[in-house]
């Protein structure tokens, strides 16, 4: 066990990751091809785009030669098969969403950590590490929805995705600075695939845009400046406000809120 928690075998465990995320990602592929009405050639495509995708990012991104997706020949036989399967076989609805949400919270680990060791591999440092390893997490299936003309469901409207991936990544790199990888692979797979489901299921979500006016906020600071200072300036010569004045006073508070 001591020697199976050892760096030597990390790159066999993570390429076997990465097969598992292509094979997964192959079969989800599919799925959204089966959804948008597409022949078998459409599965294959989209099935290979999802399944392919963020590994040739993150290979080109690195620049150490052709992408591993076109030189190891598991790779596009792996995406197929994963995307024949969604041909073949159809599931309800109900039975799809629970597979879906255990297999796209595993591949998002899978691939988090897959994309970090081999950025750390080429020698680079943590913080490339964890962008290449989100986007080798989330970069097949925000290609495949741009295909298909959607959002991509990395950009929001989701429970935690991309979070998930960066999550893994740092734990897996907090683990092999340590000197136990694998280690870092068993705590990152589990944590990541716990943080996703719990998250889809309990509905959380990155916050949008927030309603914040930095015009209008602007313009009632001034108008209670204003009105302080005149409110001032008539107690200390003794005068009331007349009712003219009280409604200027009241124009020039609308007036500066709605610029």
């Amino acid at each position: 066990m001591a020697q199976w928690l050892s760096p030597a075998d990390v790159n066999h465990v993570t390429r076997y990751l990465d097969l598992a995320g292509v094979a997964i990602c192959g079969l989800l592929g599919g799925a959204v091809a089966r959804a948008e009405g597409l022949d078998l050639f459409g599965y294959l495509v989209v099935g290979t785009v999802s399944g392919l995708g963020g590994g040739i990012i993150r290979d080109t991104l690195l620049q150490h030669g052709t992408p591993v997706a076109l030189t190891d020949g598991a790779y596009l036989p792996t995406a197929f098969v994963g995307a024949f399967l969604a041909f073949l076989f159809t599931f309800g609805e109900d039975q799809w969403n629970r597979l879906f949400l255990y297999l796209d919270a595993a591949v998002i680990s899978f691939w988090a950590i897959a994309g970090a060791q081999r950025t750390l591999a080429a020698g680079l440092a943590w913080l490339p590490a964890v962008l290449i390893g989100t986007v080798t997490a989330v970069g097949g299936g925000a290609v495949r929805d741009v295909l298909l003309r959607r959002v991509p469901a990395v950009l929001g409207g989701n429970g935690l995705y991309a979070t998930v991936a960066i999550a893994v990544a740092g734990l897996y790199i907090l683990c092999a600075d340590q000197g136990v990888p694998t280690l870092g692979i068993i705590l990152g797979v589990l944590g990541g695939v716990l943080l996703r489901m719990v998250a889809t299921r309990r509905g959380w979500q990155l916050p949008g845009g927030l309603p914040m006016e930095p015009g209008k906020a602007l313009g009632q600071v001034r108008a209670r400046a204003r009105g302080e200072r005149r409110d001032g300036a008539q107690r200390s010569d003794g005068e009331e406000p007349s009712g003219d004045e009280e409604q200027r006073h009241d124009e020039e508070q609308r007036h500066d809120e709605g610029e």
